[in-house]
């Protein structure tokens, strides 16, 4: 469904071609058409064979492996590979696909001897040119193999295939190789190669052995409890890695693929070999024999290959999400993009105004992409409909967020939940400053003078109004980073855009009907200025609002620590010195008086304006620079026992140096409640 309509999204595109590395090597793209590098070549002159590869491919393949078995050599290997894989690209072109098969079996089975077999008296030289080579050709021809065999049955784990490689044939068993993803989650797969990337700055792909892919997710039966976090369609990266196991005579081979009594073994030695699909997010490496091999691996590619979903539209999330904010209520919620693990630390990302889930896949693609990062932190979104006052989106963030460990740690087993981090920008900063601090009754106090108890309202809507104005720090966050968050309302909520978000924003009716309810059987109860009144988010963000005073002196959680980011944008443009000229010197929306808070733990200011100050590399690094110190923390001082994460025997963290224009705030009292583990009330 994506891939139809990827060539004009702007997150991916489908290439003309695959991206292959031998494409200058072998010539694949040329009127001529692939041939065999001039290495290959002086092989054929030495052994009186170039004549014959213009005849029949399999015959000269058997020819060179009969001159291996009289003079064991790699080259031969290398030779072999090398041909299969001109011939397979070759029957390919004719359409011959059983025969490209069958000769990419062979080149795959070839160059994996090349690199692995310890029968030749001479190691792989890893300084040779055609030791790369060897690896790109493995790569290749292993992904020549997977189309076709997707193409006629998928890949789906526990399924086999055979592969008639000449002389020989290879059963093949499809195995999944994931602690998180199951093999009812494998829908089907597309190939990284197909797509290019045009929505993320930066592209994440590492070199080794395997096919990079892009797994598709099947809704099944018997789901997890965490999968109901998974949003719908998602699609993740694998990589698929071929490992031979050994070569048997035909009648020693009992495996599933097929009986002793198939006419397909009879009488040919038979090769054993598992597909390995891995996620690279937990596995970047295979032991293979004595060696360490790392996996070819890419996981920006299918993150933007989920991003270019119709529905995950960013400009219709964010506009439906301020104008109708019933329409998203439907949809908000946390929101995960890889499996959950209980040894994990959470970073809940909210966005802000007029925004989504998405404005955060630039600073997530680099976060993750940190092999020390993902080792210990699993990254999670909060989704909520923009254009309701932010307390009510914070209300509701408390209820999701309970509901979350219920769901997933009932028996509060699982330590590092309690040590979530939430990242905030713009709005989602008050947001999530919201799930930290003790209410008192200060908010309550902005809507009415009388005492809460001696209020007259029907139960659903009274313990609504109760979780929006009263509310306790919650213990399993330990710390905020604001990233351009208006701690003390923006000027841009003023007389004309709260006029027309009042026009233009669709307050759900039931929400006024309860109002109208709620004031007529309360008379004189409200103040007058009341934040019941206050009906979108816009009017909330005022600096006038009546919720910014209490939200500014409200005591935070004492274990919780603040880190803020300020954006300063620069006066260049019509647009931004208006913008300036409205909101003072800042980012544009955000003056920097609004911006800044003293009770950070740090503080920095980034070149940047509101809409981009989330996405600048300067803000990405310090979130990074945060949770490394929130890890080096855990290690000296472990929030409880059996933190496995806070005793770890890993390499230790990066040494990051604070970033540039850092401020410390003032030392606090109390660094954590380092007394006994944390629960959730």
């Amino acid at each position: 469904m994506v891939a139809g309509c990827a060539s004009s999204n702007r997150w991916v595109s489908v290439r003309s071609t695959p991206r292959n590395p031998l494409t200058e090597t072998l010539g694949l793209l040329t009127r001529q058409g692939p041939k065999p590098t001039e290495r290959t070549m002086q092989l054929l002159r030495r052994y009186d064979l170039a004549d014959h590869l213009q005849g029949d491919r399999a015959t000269l393949l058997s020819e060179i492996d009969a001159i291996d078995r009289r003079e064991p050599s790699r080259e031969h290997l290398y030779a072999e590979a090398e041909l299969a894989y001109v011939g397979a690209k070759k029957a390919e072109a004719a359409k011959k696909s059983k025969e490209a098969f069958e000769l990419y079996g062979v080149s795959v089975l070839q160059s994996y001897r090349y690199l692995f077999d310890g029968g030749y008296a001479a190691n792989s030289n890893p300084y040779d040119p055609q030791f790369r080579r060897a690896c790109d050709l493995y790569n290749g021809a292993l992904e020549g193999t997977l189309r076709i065999a997707q193409a006629n049955g998928g890949l789906q784990p526990g399924t086999s295939h055979v592969i008639h490689c000449g002389d020989s044939d290879c059963h093949l068993q499809v195995q999944l190789k994931s602690k998180g993803w199951h093999r009812e989650d494998l829908d089907h797969v597309e190939f990284v190669t197909d797509y290019e990337v045009h929505g993320l700055r930066n592209h994440y792909h590492n070199f080794g052995l395997g096919v990079p892919l892009i797994a598709m997710r099947r809704h099944h039966a018997d789901a997890e409890p965490d999968e109901q976090f998974y949003p719908p369609d998602l699609s993740f990266p694998i990589t698929a890695f071929l490992r031979i196991e050994s070569d048997a005579a035909p009648q020693d081979y009992v495996g599933p693929a097929a009986p002793a009594q198939s006419p397909a073994v009879a009488g040919k030695p038979v090769t054993r070999a598992v597909l390995e699909l891995y996620d690279p997010l937990e596995t970047t490496a295979v032991q293979v024999a004595d060696a360490k091999v790392p996996l070819e691996t890419d996981l920006s590619t299918p993150l933007a290959y989920y991003l270019s979903q119709p529905a995950l539209d960013d400009n219709r999330v964010s506009t439906l999400g301020l104008l109708k904010p019933d329409k998203v209520a439907q949809l908000s919620g946390l929101y995960m993009l890889e499996p959950y693990s209980p040894d994990k630390i959470p970073v809940v990302m909210v966005h802000g105004l007029w925004s989504s889930p998405v404005t955060w896949m630039e600073m997530f693609n680099d976060l993750r992409s940190d092999p020390y990062i993902r080792d210990y932190y699993q990254f999670w979104f909060y989704l909520y409909p923009t254009g309701q006052p932010f307390w009510i989106s914070a209300g509701q963030m408390r209820i999701d967020l309970a509901n979350m460990r219920q769901a997933l740690d009932p028996t509060k087993q699982a330590p590092a939940l309690d040590q979530m981090v939430l990242v905030g920008h713009s709005m989602g900063g008050l947001v999530a400053k919201l799930q930290t601090i003790d209410s008192g009754d200060k908010f309550w106090k902005t809507a009415s003078d009388h005492p809460f108890a001696e209020l007259q309202a029907d139960d659903p809507l009274r313990k609504e109004l109760a979780n929006t104005y009263f509310f306790a720090p919650n213990p399993s966050i330990r710390r905020v980073v604001t990233i351009g968050t208006p701690h003390k309302g923006s000027d841009f909520s003023n007389d004309v855009t709260r006029w027309l978000s009042n026009k233009l924003i669709r307050i759900p009716s039931q929400m006024l009907r309860g109002q109208s309810e709620l004031f007529a059987r309360n008379p004189g109860f409200f103040r007058p200025d009341t934040t019941l009144r206050i009906n979108t988010s816009i009017d909330s963000l005022s600096p006038h609002s009546p919720f910014i005073p209490p939200l500014l002196t409200a005591d935070p959680g004492p274990w919780v620590k603040y880190h803020n980011v300020v954006g300063q944008a620069d006066d260049d443009g019509l647009t931004k010195k208006i913008s300036m000229w409205i909101a003072g010197e800042g980012d544009g929306v955000v003056s920097l008086a609004s911006a800044e808070v003293e009770q950070a733990e740090s503080q920095i200011v980034v070149p940047a304006d509101h809409m981009s100050v989330h996405r600048h590399p300067q803000s990405i690094l310090e979130v990074r620079r945060v949770l490394l110190a929130h890890l080096e923390e855990l290690r000296k001082y472990p929030y409880g026992t059996g933190v496995h994460y806070a005793s770890s025997t890993a390499d230790p963290a990066p040494q990051v140096a604070a970033p540039r224009a850092v401020s410390a705030g003032p030392e606090r009292v109390s660094a954590g409640p380092s007394r006994e583990p944390a629960t959730v009330r």
